[in-house]
């Protein structure tokens, strides 16, 4: 891949603009309530920094760690949890962060764990949206930075092997 051109997606700025318009969002959304933003890690974690610095509201944040890539650049369609959320989320509001939702399998196994730990509300927002690629039923984020075409990207904290996560910008190598 490295001798591949790279074909810019979604340029800094244009990522930065977008996650301080959700903020604003968000912000109004969770005002007086107890809001918990549950990180998917690894892939969102650099989202998930500037999201939370865009929201102002009392925010409380936790990660959690599943997989279901491995190194692949395609689900393996099962989720395993690596890390579970350390906090007692019982009574709050939670909105899982993730960095990209394409098949939808992951985010409706976190929701559905979210619930058995007696969130108050759950809501999703994500960086990238794929619903070309979705499985899961009738599963849509409630909030998206941007909605993208079946595309393996990279950048912006997602990765290709273990690399390339803290490139600025979302970008594919174009095929020669």
């Amino acid at each position: 891949m490295e001798d591949k051109k790279r074909n810019i997606l979604l340029s800094e700025n244009q990522i930065k603009e977008r996650i301080e318009e959700i903020g604003a969002i968000l912000t109004k959304d969770y005002e007086n309530k107890n809001l918990y933003v549950l990180s998917l890690l690894r892939g969102s974690f650099i989202f998930a920094a500037d999201l939370v610095r865009a929201i102002d509201t009392k925010t409380q944040v936790g990660f959690m760690t599943t997989s279901s890539y491995g190194h692949a650049e395609e689900s393996s369609g099962k989720v395993n949890v690596v890390n579970d959320i350390p906090d007692n989320i019982n009574g709050l509001d939670v909105l899982i962060v993730d960095d990209i939702i394409d098949t939808g399998i992951t985010m409706n196994f976190v929701i559905e764990h979210v619930k058995s730990l007696g969130a108050k509300s759950i809501k999703t927002c994500t960086l990238l949206d794929k619903p070309s690629r979705r499985t899961v039923n009738g599963l849509k984020p409630d909030y998206c930075c941007f909605e993208i075409a079946d595309l393996f990207v990279v950048g912006y904290g997602l990765n290709y092997g273990n690399y390339y996560r803290n490139i600025p910008y979302i970008f594919n190598w174009e095929n020669n």
